[in-house]
């Protein structure tokens, strides 16, 4: 879900609705800033390498899978 849609739906919802949201956003700022999350440049490179490769790949599990062996070339022995 992108921003754009994030703010359409928080449009569409009551006021008291929306303050909830909101009161959720601030619970989930307040407990993410207790613990501490390790500055970027604190990271060591195995944990920025993790980082990195999740956020390469998040999403794709849905993706459909478009080539199949049939597909390959050369195969690898």
């Amino acid at each position: 879900m992108s921003y754009a849609e994030l703010i359409d739906k928080l449009k569409t919802l009551p006021d008291e609705k929306r303050t909830e949201v909101f009161d959720f956003v601030d619970y989930l700022a307040a407990r993410f800033a207790s613990h501490g999350a390790p500055a970027v440049d604190q990271w060591t490179d195995r944990e920025f390498s993790g980082m990195a490769m999740q956020q390469a790949l998040r999403g794709m599990d849905d993706d459909p899978v478009i080539y199949g062996d049939a597909d390959l070339r050369e195969r690898w022995q």
